[in-house]
């Protein structure tokens, strides 16, 4: 049986619009099946919870959402006894906005009855807008969602308006609950966290990638396969929102290839990657900057044994540009997928921050490859780890022992060498006197030949030279670090051209 209920007035949705979450009237199957009668009051669940039903039990909740609608809006649902499946699919309407204003956008996801508490248990799944349903039972979820009984209780399915056009959003939610014994979950197989490798060396690995268990289109199969194909040592699988990737690489991982997991978390502030948590860890994402919890989550990143890092910082699209600031950042993406004007300013915003010494933000670059044409490892990041292992990679990353590389045909070496024969490479520290010369040596190697090699310090660019590489002779007191990085020819007379390569930079420090 399916029933329309209208579950909200205007004039309550108006009056919790301030919240940041706004919970409708619950959802009820009391005598929805084989009982007669209309169903009952919100919160009866029947004789000891259970249904009596052997049918499908169907409900529709429909509502507008007004402009300015808070950034949740949580749907109770009261689910009864004896349950195999829960199914849930959504639709709303997308009138033309005025022009310069954005139209409606309405994602979706589900909290089982553990509650939705901020980093609690409760999570079951998400699929943003990428889906217009899904369905979890014992055995198995649709991508995004978490396989496993749909146990008794109130589930919570959350509505999220990205955006809402002048005109509200009007949408329609339709719940199906299938009786029957609930079938086992089988217990996932994660990815190792270690591979034969090749010792204390270069390993090259892009950390933004998104399958068909968030809005990509591309499976882990195929995202394997690529990554290979690009020369890559190592992987991680971030999807928007959810860990529900983590149990699906089994037999894709090799001594060629180490697959870690993580997330992308999307606040409405900015995107952060969770690169190489312990495999089914979940990271919230339901905060604002001004919320003050971003740093709570950034602890529970690392104790889940992962790294910090805040994705394509100066996006453009709504949501996309980090308003958290860098002080709870392990590194900081500048380079994310083809270079643009948003890379381009994340670059220089990240050099600006290596001027106050102290501690820094080492800088990466991934792909955040979604779907054809979209080029796994395009760009990547190199890591000097000592071992092709979780611990070494995301030590490496942190201490900035790595430099961005278009593809694996380009490489970058870069050192500092002073008058005793002492050395520091990317990430490294060299102290000598004020006065005593340093030597900076750039090699580059598959870079094409119209590109050219860049030093750049704190005062700016003080050396180019061609596509091969370059040397120059400094002080400790001339310059407080060093970079580099490779550039094809711009596109625009007098703007910089696209990067090829970037490093981390070596910090001089003056002795005494």
């Amino acid at each position: 049986m399916t029933e329309t209920e209208p579950r909200t007035s205007r004039r309550a949705l108006f009056t919790a619009g301030a919240a940041a979450v706004l919970t409708l009237a619950p959802v009820s199957f009391a005598r929805a099946a084989g009982e007669g009668g209309a169903p009952g009051p919100p919160g009866l669940l029947g004789p000891s919870g259970a249904t009596g039903a052997t049918e499908v039990l169907t409900r529709t909740v429909t509502g507008t959402l007004p402009p300015g609608a808070p950034d949740f809006v949580h749907l109770p649902v009261q689910v009864p006894r004896g349950i195999r499946e829960l199914r849930v699919s959504y639709a709303y309407e997308r009138p033309a906005p005025p022009p310069g204003t954005p139209g409606n956008a309405l994602d979706i996801g589900i909290f089982d009855e553990r509650g939705t508490a901020l980093g609690g248990r409760g999570f079951r799944g998400w699929s943003g807008g990428a889906r217009t349903e899904f369905f979890l039972r014992g055995d198995e979820a649709t991508p995004g969602y978490l396989p496993g009984p749909v146990r008794p209780g109130t589930w919570h399915i959350a509505l999220a308006p990205y955006t809402v056009a002048p005109q509200g959003l009007p949408y329609s939610v339709t719940i199906t609950l299938t009786p029957g014994p609930t079938a086992p979950t089988p217990r996932p197989v994660h990815p190792p966290s270690r591979a034969e490798g090749r010792g204390r060396a270069w390993y090259r690995g892009d950390c933004h990638l998104h399958s068909v268990h968030s809005d990509g289109r591309r499976t882990p199969a195929e995202i394997a396969a690529l990554a290979r194909a690009a020369g890559l040592d190592f992987i991680t699988t971030t999807e928007h929102n959810t860990p529900s990737s983590h149990a699906h690489w089994g037999g894709l991982w090799g001594d060629d290839l180490l697959i870690l997991t993580g997330e992308e978390a999307t606040t409405r502030n900015g995107h952060v990657l969770a690169l190489g948590t312990d495999p089914g860890t979940h990271t919230d994402w339901r905060y604002r900057a001004r919320d003050q919890r971003f740093p709570r989550f950034a602890r529970e990143i690392r104790k889940a044994g992962g790294i910090v890092v805040p994705a394509h910082p100066h996006a453009n699209c709504l949501g996309c540009g980090w308003q958290f600031g860098f002080g709870d950042a392990d590194a900081v993406e500048v380079w994310n997928g083809p270079y643009t004007p948003d890379d381009e300013v994340s670059v220089q915003m990240w050099d600006k921050s290596l001027m106050h010494g102290g501690r820094w933000t080492p800088a990466m670059g991934n792909s955040d490859a979604h779907r054809d044409p979209d080029r796994v490892g395009h760009p990547q990041t190199v890591v000097l780890a000592d071992d092709l292992s979780r611990e070494a990679l995301l030590a490496g990353i942190r201490a900035g022992r790595s430099y961005v590389a278009e593809s694996s045909a380009v490489s970058l070496g870069l050192t500092v060498a002073d008058s005793r024969g002492r050395t520091a490479t990317l990430g490294g520290r060299l102290t000598a006197p004020a006065a005593s010369p340093v030597t900076v040596r750039l090699t580059v190697t598959g870079a094409a030949p119209d590109c050219t090699t860049h030093l750049v310090t704190d005062q700016g660019t003080v050396r180019t030279g061609p596509s091969g590489g370059l040397e120059w002779a400094t002080t400790t007191s001339y310059a407080s670090y060093v970079r580099a990085e490779v550039r094809r020819p711009p596109a625009v007379p007098g703007l910089p051209g696209a990067l090829v390569a970037l490093s981390n930079p070596v910090f001089l420090r003056t002795a005494g």
